[in-house]
């Protein structure tokens, strides 16, 4: 797998990208990344004008960089942005599990029209590279959000079949929880700690699949290079308790706030619309055809076999932590080293 610099750096040599959602957390932090090479044009596409200009006035400087406006349930206004686009990193989505359930037809807008809409143009300029960023929620999904992103995957993935002759490669990593990403528990639980508490859980037996913004930006960057076209990429991520999270947090956060950690309550709400437990990286029939990349996983979808991975040797089902109630879960001091790492990653 090409996670070093230099492979990176040679393969995005020379090329211009696109990233919608490019002002959300993980777009914004694929700007920073494709910066230290020597790209030669990167697109910030979104629709959210305020962020855009914070981002502006970020990297104004930088001649690589242009900002646009525009929605992806717009493909006329795409057209115009893809233009002479090499890649594209599909980051705009609505992500909230609980919005999307009150909302879900303009889930369904953004999430799947808009990556119809993305691929579509995507296919008429010929980029070379589309990569969707999807979610573990997609796994077996039970609320609107995880439905949305499994189609938008469905849709990625089969654009490689009726493509013809375009030279375009459309994969997808799945993610899991973001720490530190707007609007993640990780950052709710700082800022209710910075605030004195109470901290809210909605159950104490809720588990996740972690990573780190620097991880997730890596898997996608490292996607992007090797894949072959039809590649569902997926980290190997570390699980934890949420409520040993909150527990961690409290201990290391509270002092630096002015508060005493033994006072911070913690209070369980109940669970949200649409929430899992548990959160499953992939179904087990998915396991059958799954490759191991060493940090990561490739599932890689049948009609695609014959092309591109005839001789691959493929797990065959046999992974057995697919699902947060089997995986090892990490200790309280497992998790304040990665809390750590995360608040280090922060101050970068």
């Amino acid at each position: 797998m090409p996670g070093s610099k230099k492979a990176l750096s040679e393969y995005y040599r020379g090329k211009n990208i696109l990233i919608t959602g490019g002002c959300g957390t993980v777009g914004s932090a694929i700007v920073e990344k494709l910066l230290g090479f020597d790209v030669n044009v990167v697109r910030v596409y979104d629709n959210n004008e305020y962020s855009l200009f914070n981002l502006q006035q970020r990297y104004g400087d930088d001649a690589r960089l242009r900002f646009l406006i525009g929605d992806v349930r717009d493909k006329t206004r795409l057209l115009y942005a893809l233009k002479g686009i090499d890649v594209v990193f599909h980051a705009a989505a609505l992500k909230h599990v609980s919005l999307c359930e009150y909302n879900p037809f303009e889930a369904i807008k953004t999430n799947v029209e808009g990556t119809q809409n993305t691929i579509e143009a995507s296919l008429e300029e010929n980029v070379e590279k589309f990569v969707m960023i999807s979610t573990d929620k997609a796994v077996s999904p039970i609320n609107t959000m995880g439905a949305t992103k499994l189609l938008g995957e469905k849709l990625t993935i089969a654009a490689n079949y009726y493509k013809g002759c375009n030279r375009t490669k459309f994969s997808c990593v799945r993610f899991g929880n973001v720490l530190n990403s707007r609007g993640s528990v990780f950052e709710i639980f700082k800022s209710q700690v910075a605030s004195g508490g109470p901290i809210t859980l909605t159950s104490l037996d809720m588990r996740r699949f972690v990573m780190l913004i620097s991880e997730a930006v890596q898997l996608i960057l490292d996607s992007s290079v090797i894949s072959k076209g039809g590649e569902v990429f997926i980290l190997k991520m570390p699980t934890l308790r949420i409520s040993d999270l909150a527990e961690v947090m409290v201990k290391r956060l509270a002092p630096q706030y002015g508060y005493d950690p033994k006072k911070i309550k913690v209070e369980t709400v109940g669970e949200r619309a649409g929430e899992k437990l548990d959160e499953e990286l992939m179904t087990k029939y998915e396991s059958r055809y799954a490759l191991d990349l060493g940090d990561y996983y490739a599932v890689i979808p049948l009609y695609n076999i014959d092309d591109n991975y005839q001789n691959a040797e493929f797990n065959g089902g046999k992974l057995d932590a697919l699902n947060t109630d089997n995986a090892p879960i990490l200790s309280k001091i497992e998790i304040g080293a990665l809390v750590e790492r995360v608040m280090a990653e922060e101050e970068e």
